[in-house]
This record gives structure tokens, C-alpha cells and sequence, in this order.
């Protein structure tokens, strides 16, 4: 039986193979092209957005014991608003911390999403390769459709934004909130990569087994993979390398269960 450390590094040994090199760039390249379009995307409706935005201020004198109130109106339009913004040092250092943080943020996080659903695609191509050079005596039987995946993808988004919601108060508490925003986002990119390498090699009946006799090893492997991706950048070029380190694994608690049998 191999061990943790021994599969780690053949699956490294896997990845620096040229046929997994091509697989590693066709996720960053593609990753590349559909956030390219969504900022500009973003970017179009976010200057549509801006729009107008109405200004309104309020400034009482007193002339000779009488109060005089004067109220001025105004209306920003399209970059005036920025130039508004920038005009005052602390709105623009607010205004550019919020754009630079929720902007990363956001693309931080929407790139794990990107790099999971075409990784999707090569999962099949990518485990096939494994078994060639690894497992030939365990036969790829699978037991996905594109329907069952489909309403399976719903459910863990559907779940994934009620953790969204539930964990609201806790947002509010420092360093927990970094677990309670993370906590759902990691539920939805495990049952993902775990669903893509299960339903490619196993039947129904033994994926639910490896998971049974294997949860919390699989809970830590894929908890270590989200937060590699974490790593700006990192995801578009591991995520190859993901299918790869749980395909070992499933592989070969996958062989066990048929030896047994």
C-alpha cells in the first residue's frame, strides 16, 4: 500500500509528464480568455452604473439674528463621479481600497469556479492517462450523466449560497469571518473535484464506500487543494495536478474494493 508521501510525489512526477504539461495549459489559457471578457463585461456595467448620482448640500447661516438656509443640488455624471471621489483624500483612498480588495476578491475566487468547470471537461482525458501509466487492471466505469450532474451542481450551489446567507452574522466577527466566508466556497469546490474523479472511475455503490471508509482523508486532501488555490494565480495551473493527486487515491481504494469483492 502506498503512502500518503509516496502518492503525493508520483502525482507530481504525473504532472511534469508532457502530456499533463498540455492538459496544465489548456485550463490557464481558457481561464484566461473568459475572465478577460468578464471584466470587460463588468467594467461596461459598472461605468453604465454610474451613471448620474445626485448631490444635495445643506448649509445654514445666521445673517443679522435670522437663520438663512441654502440648499445646493448637483448632478454627477460618468467620470465626474470619479473625479468627485478622487477630489477628497479620504474617499479616494476608501474608494481605491474597495475597487482593489473586492476586485481581487472577486476574481480570486470566480477564477477557482472557472478553473473547476473546464478542468471538468479534461477529468475523464486526464484519468484515463493515470490509468494507462498506473492502473491498467482497474477498469474506468463511471457512473455520471450529464443530467445527474447538472441537478447535482444546482443542489451544491443552491446549498452553497445558504451557507452564504446563514453565515451573514459571522462576517462581522474578525477571523471567523475568514472561516464563514470561506467555509461555503470550500463545500461547493469539494463536492465538485470529488464528484468529477469519483463518477469517472467508480460505480455508484463503490464511490459511496470510498467516501465512507475515507471521508475525513478526503476532507483534508481537498481542504489542502482549496487552499493552494487560494494562491492568486496558482489554481489555473494546479487544477490539472488536483485531478491527478485524488485520481491516485480513488484508483487505488477503488482496486481495493473490487480485490475484496
Amino acid at each position: 500500500m502506498q503512502s500518503e508521501k509516496e502518492i503525493l510525489i508520483l502525482s507530481i512526477k504525473d504532472l511534469f509528464t508532457g502530456t499533463m504539461i498540455k492538459y496544465s495549459i489548456l485550463p490557464f489559457v481558457l481561464s484566461m480568455i473568459v475572465l478577460y471578457a468578464l471584466f470587460f463585461m463588468m467594467a461596461g456595467a459598472g461605468l453604465d452604473s454610474l451613471g448620474t448620482m445626485q448631490i444635495e448640500s445643506t448649509q445654514t447661516t445666521i445673517v443679522n439674528g435670522v437663520p438663512d438656509t441654502n440648499t445646493i443640488q448637483a448632478t454627477l455624471q460618468g467620470s465626474a463621479i470619479i473625479q468627485f471621489l478622487m477630489s477628497h483624500a479620504i474617499t479616494s483612498w476608501i474608494a481605491t481600497f474597495l475597487v482593489y480588495t473586492v476586485g481581487t476578491l472577486i476574481t480570486l475566487y470566480f477564477s477557482i469556479f472557472v478553473a473547476l468547470i473546464i478542468v471538468g471537461f479534461l477529468t475523464p482525458t486526464i484519468l484515463k492517462e493515470i490509468q494507462r501509466r498506473h492502473y491498467p487492471d482497474v477498469e474506468l466505469i463511471g457512473h455520471s450523466n450529464p443530467l445527474s450532474a447538472l441537478l447535482l451542481l444546482l443542489k451544491w450551489l443552491i446549498v452553497m449560497m445558504l451557507m452564504f446567507i446563514i453565515f451573514v452574522p459571522l462576517y462581522f466577527i474578525p477571523f471567523i469571518n475568514v472561516i464563514a466566508f470561506n467555509l461555503p466556497l470550500y463545500y461547493f469546490f469539494h463536492k465538485m473535484i470529488t464528484y468529477d474523479v469519483s463518477s469517472t472511475i467508480c460505480t455508484e455503490d463503490e464511490a459511496m464506500k470510498v467516501k465512507f471508509f475515507n471521508e475525513t482523508k478526503l476532507r483534508l486532501k481537498t481542504l489542502g487543494l482549496y487552499l493552494i488555490s487560494l494562491i492568486p494565480f496558482v489554481v489555473f495551473f494546479a487544477s490539472v495536478f488536483y485531478i491527478i493527486y485524488l485520481g491516485h487515491t480513488y484508483f487505488i481504494e477503488t482496486k481495493k474494493l473490487r480485490l475484496e469483492s
